[in-house]
């Protein structure tokens, strides 16, 4: 690449739910931009992270996780991340090889297939392998579907193959002045970023029927200045009334874990104090009302 030259652009970042992509967005970017789950389907709406150099600037859209929309949710969902694959310069699928290619993998590669171009694949996981051969019929698998530029190795939790990757992509990317000033690190608003970490941390404590039914609505806000205190009223809302009793917990105590984990990560993140009002309501059916589904992915 002439060094005179700034390459920016968009690079989309897809792949099955639990690829570990909001992970490498985050390493990418130098700084937390997507909450971080090991439940499936934790990203839930495009989230851009954005990564400036002197060579040039990559905006990463951070998409939701390709899979089959059962609910209007879902739907929402995936219709974020399909046109994220319309729209970008560039196209990265993440791919986990800790786990054996299915379908939803050959369907994903064929979606790419039949798109615009350039593509990029990342092997993410290598650190899961005992042995590194194991890569090879999986890249043969993908070197087949005719889709990709690039076939890139990569740990996402250990920064194997990392370190290239900034260079590769804007190799990729077309020449042009960056599209956001250079001290930008995502354009998602602080309210949502707010809603994203409280719903982090009730994930991380969630049993496996819970996650999908799960969504964090912030109410209002309040602010003491002589403290240096926002104070954040939020809605933490289930599918149903016993999930509701799941995640406040006897005698509330899920409830308060969950809520000092995202206070501590708040103040952490922005600075300041927070005190978290926060509320669990059973709305059953919630995934299938558009309105209110367009209050959390918008």
């Amino acid at each position: 690449m002439n060094a005179e030259l700034r390459h920016s652009g968009t690079v989309a970042v897809v792949g099955r739910p639990n690829a570990g992509k909001s992970t490498l967005v985050n390493v990418l970017v130098g700084r937390k931009v997507a909450i971080v789950s090991d439940k499936p389907q934790t990203t839930r709406r495009r989230v851009l992270g954005i990564r400036s150099t002197s060579e040039g600037q990559i905006v990463f859209v951070d998409t939701p996780g390709l899979h089959k929309p059962l609910h209007r949710l879902n739907k929402v969902m995936m219709d974020e991340a399909l046109e994220a694959i319309r729209e970008v310069d560039l196209r990265v699928l993440v791919v986990d090889v800790s786990v054996a290619e299915g379908n939803g993998d050959r369907w994903t590669a064929d979606l790419l297939a039949k798109g615009p171009r350039p593509n990029i694949v990342l092997l993410n996981k290598i650190d899961g392998l005992a042995v590194k051969t194991a890569l090879l019929p999986r890249m043969a698998s993908l070197a087949a579907a005719g889709a990709f530029e690039e076939i890139v190795p990569v740990s996402a939790l250990t920064g194997e193959g990392l370190a290239e990757l900034p260079a590769l992509f804007l190799r990729y990317l077309p020449e042009g002045d960056d599209l956001y000033p250079p001290e930008t690190l995502t354009t998602t608003d602080e309210r949502t970023r707010w809603a994203e970490i409280i719903r982090e941390k009730f994930l991380e404590r969630a049993r496996e029927e819970i996650p999908y039914g799960l969504g964090v609505v912030v109410d209002d806000v309040g602010r003491d200045e002589a403290k240096n205190l926002t104070v954040v009223m939020a809605t933490v809302v289930v599918d149903k009334e016993s999930h509701r009793r799941i995640v406040i917990g006897a005698g509330g105590r899920s409830l308060r874990d969950s809520g000092a984990a995202a206070r501590h990560e708040l103040e952490q993140t922005f600075g300041g104090r927070f005190f978290l009002d926060l509320t669990v309501a059973a709305r059953p059916g919630w995934r299938e009302d558009a309105r209110f589904v367009a209050s959390l992915t918008s």
